[in-house]
């Protein structure tokens, strides 16, 4: 009885667990508490954890920590790797949105991927119910993202969405609020970021991080080869000498970097059109492709 009169006070939540940022929305509210998916954690001498930052606080700390704190990203490819830290996140941000009391406790719908398996399913479940969840809905990642797109998932027609996510791109079909056809390919934005570490390794023998390949990916990345040759300052270790050095990289550098990332998506475009009813590539040739998530912003993806 009491938790049936609580529950008329709770408000539903959507929730984005990605591996590079995560959001979480009111239904009744345009805010949407958005952070990186990154949580600081400083672990004693006898190996007890406790949380330092969140988010956007925490980022800055990736490759960057001292013996004793270590900046973790718990989501990987939109799978929990670390139930614990992931639980903190979730929490943090409810408390941060909710703007209620702590015992009142919010319904959840949140996105997962189309090929989790159930193990992966029930560590997101988990963790949203020991955030504070009284119910926890799960909703296929693609049809969040038609969804938040505004597509016509519900009608009777196929929409191509390429969802490039931080951990992974998932190529789908949609129809009739359904998932027709789907592949995925691993690595999405933080796979190109990686490539563009090993280019620089391989070509410069300049060691960076990370975030730094994310800021070339982002200001010279491009789908088609450049035509023309822009170039960027980029700071990092060289691997030789092991002094701090700068480089000037460019635009058709990053381009070839990340091409085998854009030709496996490629691919995966063609299969999953392959496996569905010609009908449905009738309605993609009229309607083009649509493209979301996070890795799908940035001159990178259009050239």
């Amino acid at each position: 009885m009491l938790a049936s009169v609580l529950g008329l006070f709770s408000q539903d939540l959507a929730v984005d667990l990605g591996t590079s940022n995560t959001r979480v929305q009111l239904r009744t509210s345009p805010v949407v508490a958005d952070e990186p998916t990154v949580v600081a954690v400083h672990t004693d001498r006898v190996g007890r954890r406790r949380i330092t930052a969140f988010g956007s606080e925490a980022r800055p700390m990736l490759g960057r920590t001292p013996e004793d704190l270590s900046a973790i990203q718990p989501i990987r490819a939109g799978r929990v790797v670390d139930f614990e830290v992931t639980e903190a996140l979730l929490l943090h941000l409810v408390r941060r949105i909710h703007g209620r009391s702590a015992w009142i406790r919010p319904r959840m719908v949140v996105a997962v991927p189309h090929h989790a398996s159930d193990m992966e399913v029930r560590a997101v479940r988990d963790s949203c119910e020991s955030a504070g969840a009284r119910e926890v809905r799960l909703v296929p990642r693609p049809i969040a993202a038609g969804l938040g797109a505004g597509l016509p998932i519900h009608e009777p027609s196929g929409t191509l969405v390429v969802d490039v996510g931080g951990g992974a791109t998932e190529v789908s079909i949609l129809s009739l609020s359904g998932v027709v056809a789907s592949a995925v390919v691993p690595g999405g934005g933080e796979g190109m970021d990686e490539a563009i570490v090993a280019m620089l390794e391989e070509d410069r023998s300049l060691l960076v991080g990370r975030p730094s390949a994310e800021r070339l990916k982002i200001e010279l990345g491009t789908a088609a080869f450049p035509e023309t040759d822009r170039t960027a300052t980029v700071k990092g270790r060289c691997r030789v000498a092991g002094i701090p050095r700068s480089e000037q990289i460019s635009a058709r550098d990053v381009h070839r970097a990340l091409r085998p990332h854009v030709d496996a998506i490629a691919e995966a475009v063609r299969r999953v059109v392959d496996a569905a009813p010609p009908e449905i590539g009738a309605d993609i040739v009229d309607q083009g492709v649509v493209l979301t998530g996070g890795g799908a912003r940035g001159a990178y993806q259009v050239g």
